[in-house]
């Protein structure tokens, strides 16, 4: 148990990187033999994840270094920095890492059927745990430019996958799509990088933090940076791509793209505070947020009522709910520099900012996962060419409600509870924001009414009366997620307590990050 525990971090992103290369071998001498590895593999990265959650949160950051201990080299100008590859896993990271962890579990679970009349799975297998790399890879570890190469890894493998299915006209426009947002991204972010490593010689983002003056060029790079992963999130309105390869992408895929762009999310985070925290620029920095947020909210609520397509309406939703945690992440952001309001409600926006990332993954996972269950027996997301399916599909219906119920924020759902914090603590920082807020849930509701409506009451339609429920592997993919949502309803406050609150303090303490790879400071 030692050796997982102190050798957690990198096993998360080494063993589904080797695994990724020994799915085509197992795949030649058994198609159920490399879906049972698949399946283990995801199951015993989760595992190393709660081993690692446990350590970080007993102990404090998690670091480790490629090749060595951690390392004092002296540089030729004399400073004490690490410069071997390290990974570092605070409270964000890991809170992150259980999301990564939650969403890929049961999206390999969901697609042992769901991919199972399409050709090349060793393919899809393959790229599916490259995805997984890219995401740990992305929130564990402690330098830009493998910030970069991680974002890289998971773009590729993203555009693959969500134009898997080439028989599908539309899939290769929406792959297209991603790839091409993805590389626009990645070019901002390496050129950012080059910025910073000109003017500092260095990469790691404590030893960054711990120098930056925010200088003229550390500006530019900074907006560079929150261009791309805005980009990235999909972000009003940097958005049109989300509709687009959400829709088309196969559903245990939609849900994986839709964990990419939060770990995007989380490097945003982690470069407005931990990097560019100690700076007298996050006031500005944060009301930008904000304004990404409240625009996210309302123009992906109203682009979703009138849409017919049962995806398209659930991936304007997403950029809807992504508003809700840049909205809370935004007003901490904002007042980072007043203790006094930090205190009184900042801590608490960016507790329900928070909160709502990982409530979002469960809720929005299983919507997706549900439509992806109509489309396979039905062979249509459009909604007209639905109806009175809650008679033969039961459980794809009760997994319906739980997450129509959970997005919409009705108690006691946890969409409720991370949204509650977000209301009361945002109406302290602007009341206009926090009824904005409050608006959008109401609309929300309204357009899963309809949905609802269209899709599980009134008469079949006579070419579905024999329709079947989804298959198994479906189910407990959603299962999964339904059960996950249920216990968070239950415990909320367990959750904030022990996940989100050292997420909090995480991004808010600038100084325990550098202090963890500087060890003092420089």
């Amino acid at each position: 148990m030692n050796f997982l525990t102190s050798n957690s971090s990198i096993l998360i992103i080494a063993i589904p990187l080797l695994a990724a290369f020994l799915v085509p071998l197992i795949s030649k001498a058994s198609a159920k033999g490399r879906n049972i590895f698949v399946v283990v593999v995801t199951v015993f990265v989760g595992i190393l994840v709660a081993i690692l959650a446990k350590d970080v949160y007993a102990n404090g950051a998690h670091i480790y270094t490629l090749g060595a201990a951690l390392p004092d080299i002296t540089l030729p100008r004399g400073y004490i920095v690490p410069v071997r590859i390290i990974l570092e896993v605070d409270g964000m990271s890991i809170f992150m890492g259980i999301v990564t962890a939650i969403v890929s579990l049961a999206a390999v679970v969901y697609s042992l059927s769901f991919m199972k009349r399409e050709t090349g799975q060793d393919k899809f297998y393959t790229l599916f745990l490259l995805m997984m790399v890219g995401m740990f890879g992305l929130e564990f570890t402690g330098d830009l430019f493998n910030l970069f190469v991680f974002l890289e890894i998971l773009s590729i493998s993203g555009a693959a996958l969500a134009a898997f299915r080439t028989r599908f006209g539309d899939t290769v426009e929406g792959g297209f799509k991603y790839l091409s947002i993805s590389a626009i991204a990645a070019l901002m972010v390496l050129f950012a990088i080059a910025l910073l490593y000109a003017q500092y010689g260095l990469l790691n983002i404590g030893a960054l933090a711990a120098v930056i003056q925010f200088t003229s060029l550390d500006k530019l790079a900074l907006a560079l940076m929150a261009i791309a992963f805005a980009i990235k999130l999909g972000a009003v309105p940097l958005h049109m791509w989300v509709p687009d390869t959400y829709t088309v992408a196969p559903a245990s895929i939609t849900i994986m793209l839709m964990a990419a762009s939060q770990a995007c999310l989380y490097a945003l985070f982690r470069i407005g505070f931990t990097l560019y925290g100690g700076t007298t620029g996050t006031i500005s920095m944060g009301w930008i947020v904000i304004i990404l947020g409240v625009l996210s909210m309302f123009v992906g609520v109203t682009m979703a009522i009138p849409q017919t397509d049962i995806k398209r309406l659930m991936a304007y939703h997403s950029v809807s709910q992504i508003g809700y945690m840049l909205l809370g992440v935004g007003v901490g952001l904002a007042v980072l520099g007043d203790t006094a309001a930090l205190n009184a409600y900042g801590r608490q926006a960016m507790s329900g900012g928070i909160f709502h990332i990982i409530n979002y993954a469960l809720y929005k996972g299983l919507l997706f996962l549900t439509a992806g269950a109509l489309f396979y027996r039905l062979g249509t997301r459009d909604l007209n060419k639905m109806g009175g399916l809650a008679r033969n599909m039961k459980f794809t219906t009760i997994f319906f409600i739980i997450g129509a119920l959970a997005i919409s924020g009705i108690p006691p759902f946890n969409g409720f509870a991370s949204k509650f914090l977000i209301y009361e603590s945002v109406y302290q920082f602007s009341p206009i924001l926090s009824i904005i807020a409050m608006l959008v849930s109401i609309i929300t509701l309204a357009s899963f009414t309809k949905v609802f409506q269209a899709a599980f009451t009134g008469p079949a339609l006579p070419q579905h009366k024999d329709v079947k429920e989804a298959p198994r592997s479906m189910l407990i993919g959603m299962g999964i997620l339904a059960v996950v949502i249920i216990f968070f309803s239950l415990c909320p406050g367990l959750i904030v307590d022990n996940i989100v609150q050292p997420a909090v303090d995480a991004l808010i303490n600038q100084g325990a990050y550098i202090n963890g790879i500087m060890g003092g400071g420089l």
